[in-house]
């Protein structure tokens, strides 16, 4: 069950791991805001969503698809935000459930719906311990010139009027990482969690670690402000792929070597492959079939020890973990249907 590709619904597939069983929990899951047709979590019924007008066609890729106004478009819209929460719902009694007592979760949660997350986990019986700020170096930004649609209509006098003004959002460099943490038991102390389970702490050394690498001040150190960036590796394998370092980090904050990480939104396994250079062992669930094979390919390239079409073996981490060897194993064991 351990160190395994599992492809199909997490929301069903994870019932069948056993209680207590996993030390951590670490994902990507889909925000909720129509950015590909898997991240339509809403009861929608208009055709226009994810298409394209001429102007977006002409505005280049940055606009090819089609998404709804924060105002919606009609009136069964302002439901999305609760049906997203009805969603995050749906998972999060089972996630509590794996989880090991004072065992961490950490979320990537979009800006829009991360409130509508919180209160679902909360609701599950989480306690929502932090929200770390992932500070990116880049970001597309869609916030339209509103001169431009006052120009296209030929409304020069009004295109002069809010010359310098956009619609939309700011450039969006934060991204927040939410974290939870699985009550420990009542009238006990995290200190003999520690002990039985585990889990229940932070490692300092690892976010020591970090910031000497990357030149912060001693200042900076115990910050919840994390700045990494995406190399070259970190991208073209899913559509919101997460940098390899950022996932490592997260990992040795809060847990130890032979840990199990559970990853159930696991797009193109980085968490996975993470957890396998930092000699953790992983589970990951994905209900792409495509993007399940990106990870199980991945992951049996690092076990090979060759990384010539991904590069994933052969980038340093982020914490110079020593190589060691695995033995090589049959691919079935990484991908599991069923």
């Amino acid at each position: 069950m351990i160190d395994t590709i599992i492809i199909g619904d997490s929301t069903k597939k994870i019932k069948a791991l056993p209680d207590n069983f996993v030390h951590a929990i670490i994902s990507d899951i889909p925000y909720g805001i129509c950015y590909e047709e898997w991240d339509v979590l809403h009861n929608n019924t208009n055709s226009a969503l994810g298409g394209a007008s001429f102007a977006q066609k002409d505005a280049g890729d940055l606009f090819k698809r089609r998404g709804k106004p924060l105002n919606g478009w009609s009136s069964a819209d302002k439901n999305i935000a609760k049906e997203y929460q009805n969603w995050c719902s749906s998972w999060a009694p089972d996630w509590l459930r794996v989880l090991k007592s004072g065992g961490s979760c950490f979320i990537f949660a979009g800006r829009r719906y991360a409130h509508r997350c919180i209160s679902a986990l909360e609701d599950a019986g989480f306690t929502f311990k932090d929200m770390l700020a992932w500070e990116k170096s880049a970001a597309p930004h869609r916030a339209q010139r509103i001169s431009e649609v006052y120009k296209r209509r030929g409304d020069s006098k009004s295109a002069e009027k809010w010359s310098g003004w956009r619609v939309a959002n700011l450039r969006p460099l934060f991204e927040p990482i939410l974290w939870f943490q699985k009550p420990y038991k009542t009238g006990g102390t995290l200190a003999d969690n520690l002990l039985e389970f585990d889990v229940g702490a932070w490692n300092e050394q690892a976010l020591s670690d970090y910031n000497q690498i990357l030149g912060y001040s001693d200042g900076a150190t115990q910050s919840n402000i994390i700045r990494i960036s995406a190399n070259k590796d970190d991208r073209g394998l899913h559509e919101t792929q997460k940098p390899l370092k950022l996932m490592e980090l997260l990992i040795s904050l809060v847990t130890k070597k032979d840990a199990i990480i559970l990853d159930p939104f696991a797009g193109s396994g980085t968490t996975c492959v993470a957890a396998k250079q930092l000699e953790r062992h992983y589970i990951g669930m994905e209900i792409d079939e495509t993007y399940a094979k990106i990870a199980t390919d991945r992951l049996t390239e690092c076990v090979n020890g060759s990384s010539k079409r991904i590069g994933v073996c052969t980038e340093i981490s982020l914490f110079d973990i020593p190589e060691f060897d695995l033995p090589k194993m049959d691919e079935q064991r990484f991908a599991r249907i069923g």
